[in-house]
């Protein structure tokens, strides 16, 4: 059977709206659980003892795990049911998410993150084609899309503000223990207020073409998000090239496939080809941007975990009401108008960020931050809601695992590249710095990163220690301005190329 839903003419009903708010719990879990491990790093690191490198992948492999994982999870949903994929990833989630906060060692809380991820990685294909199937009207799908992104958007704003509380009062595993109990209420009222939908033509999994899709999603994020931690170098290089080599063979396959792993046709579809291309260039500005700001809070202005997260929480609200507010927008001005509009907008918050350098508090960091999020927040619920309404029912599955992945590409190339700008400025002030009495060795060591300079200044004497400090957050501030430039003039572009892609999308 395919569904055991209204047909496709019909409104949607209370139980509809009623498993909305079902569907929005694990999409809150999903974006928590990206940004409140952050917090938990120094404990987790004076409790487990990993090393630097044991460390970066507590860090980064559940959004790894997940971003390597979208393609194949939406796919499955297709074939072995929306619903029962979803509940399937519930209880894998709150599994892994004990099994981590439980973890003895670094190498078992780096398994337990990595098994979380690939649970994660069921919950947002599987959400988003439940909504493309049970609300067919235009306008009731785009809000309940719009609330799907809200979510998300929610749960980043929350998860450093819930991760904070929590860790003031309990052990690190704390921040992993919350999702269980959210878990058990999906896992218990899905079954009751969920459809089940799947495609009846869809045939078996080809395991070749899922696990290439995951060795290029992987490689490719992976090499990206190292050159912004080191530098450009070999390694991550290779990664990006042999996951682009992966990937070219991965669509060659599909292309050849009777049963695809994706529908290469989709690619085809003007809307959907871009919508994808809207969303990568939307995050590639945001996302970078974000990185530079926590560490300005936190290593330029000297604020606590708690307090930094506190101060770009109202950014998560901005993304929510955006996204609730981008139907009503739809319904008034064309897409490529809202979304095009809305980039010209943050440029103007990406300018007041040129300006930081002429203050020493955190006000003028706010203004631009929130300016920029206003510009942006419609933007992934338009361009989600035209990739769901051009995609084919029965391939909801795969759209909405290649919209995700959209996403996750735009961020990790923002990091990447961003990243690798603020950190290629910021070591060439710090080189043509003079430090009298300040060691040779000290300054070699504050030039890698802020953060290092910071762990410098603290172990000199006297007045050395001030005066390497204050060099070395001029440069990240000097960095960070030249790099809101930048973001600013992507900005423009992204405005003239939403204005240009998206014009012909019916709406």
């Amino acid at each position: 059977m395919l569904d055991d839903h209204a047909p496709p003419s019909a409104k949607a009903g209370r139980r509809d709206w009623i498993g909305l708010a079902v569907i929005a719990l694990p999409c809150v879990l999903y974006s928590m659980d990206l940004t409140v491990l952050h917090l938990a790093v120094p404990k987790i690191a004076a409790d487990l003892k990993p090393g630097s490198a044991a460390l970066l992948w507590i860090v980064d492999i559940y959004g790894f795990m997940v971003a390597g994982a979208l393609v194949t999870m939406g796919t499955l949903g297709d074939r072995i049911g929306r619903r029962r994929l979803l509940l399937i990833g519930a209880a894998a989630f709150g599994v892994t998410s004990l099994l981590a906060a439980f973890a003895t060692s670094a190498e078992m809380l780096i398994v337990a993150r990595a098994l979380q991820g690939l649970a994660a990685a069921t919950l947002a294909p599987s959400t988003l084609s439940l909504i493309r199937n049970m609300f067919h009207d235009d306008r009731e799908r785009a809000f309940a899309i719009g609330v799907w992104i809200a979510c998300f958007s929610a749960g980043a704003a929350i998860g450093p503000v819930v991760g904070g509380l929590l860790l003031a009062h309990f052990w690190w595993g704390s921040v992993f223990l919350i999702n269980v109990p959210v878990m058990l209420l999906l896992m218990a009222l899905g079954p009751i207020l969920l459809p089940e939908f799947r495609d009846p033509n869809a045939g078996r999994i080809d395991l070749v073409s899922a696990t290439q899709s995951m060795v290029a999603v992987l490689s490719i994020i992976y090499g990206m998000k190292r050159i912004a931690e080191v530098g450009v170098g070999p390694l991550p290089l290779f990664a990006i090239g042999f996951g682009l080599l992966v990937g070219t063979y991965f669509f060659h396959r599909q292309s050849r496939l009777a049963d695809p792993l994706i529908d290469v046709n989709l690619f085809r579809v003007r809307g959907i080809s871009a919508a994808l291309a809207t969303n990568i260039v939307a995050l590639f500005v945001v996302f970078g941007t974000f990185l530079f700001i926590a560490q300005y809070l936190q290593l330029v202005l000297g604020m606590g975990p708690l307090e930094a997260g506190l101060w770009t929480a109202p950014t998560g609200i901005v993304f929510a009401l955006g996204s609730l507010a981008a139907p009503y927008l739809e319904r008034n001005y064309r897409p490529h108008v809202v979304v095009a509009g809305g980039f010209l907008v943050s440029a103007v918050g990406f300018l007041i960020l040129t300006q930081l350098s002429a203050t020493d508090g955190p006000w003028l960091l706010f203004i631009g931050m929130m300016i920029l999020c206003l510009g942006v927040a419609p933007t992934g619920a338009i361009t989600t809601d035209i990739v769901m309404a051009e995609a084919p029912p029965e391939r909801a599955g795969a759209a909405s695992a290649i919209s995700e992945t959209s996403f996750e590409f735009g961020g990790a190339l923002g990091i990447a590249v961003l990243g690798s700008i603020v950190t290629a400025i910021y070591r060439s002030a710090m080189a043509s710095q003079t430090l009298p009495g300040v060691p040779s060795e000290s300054v070699d060591a504050a030039k890698d990163t802020l953060g290092g300079a910071v762990q410098v200044a603290a172990q000199l004497s006297g007045d050395r220690g001030p005066q390497l400090l204050a060099a070395a957050r001029e440069a990240f501030v000097h960095a960070f301005e030249v790099t809101s430039a930048l973001s600013a003039l992507g900005a423009i572009g992204a405005a003239l190329l939403a204005a240009t892609l998206l014009r012909n999308v019916r709406q």
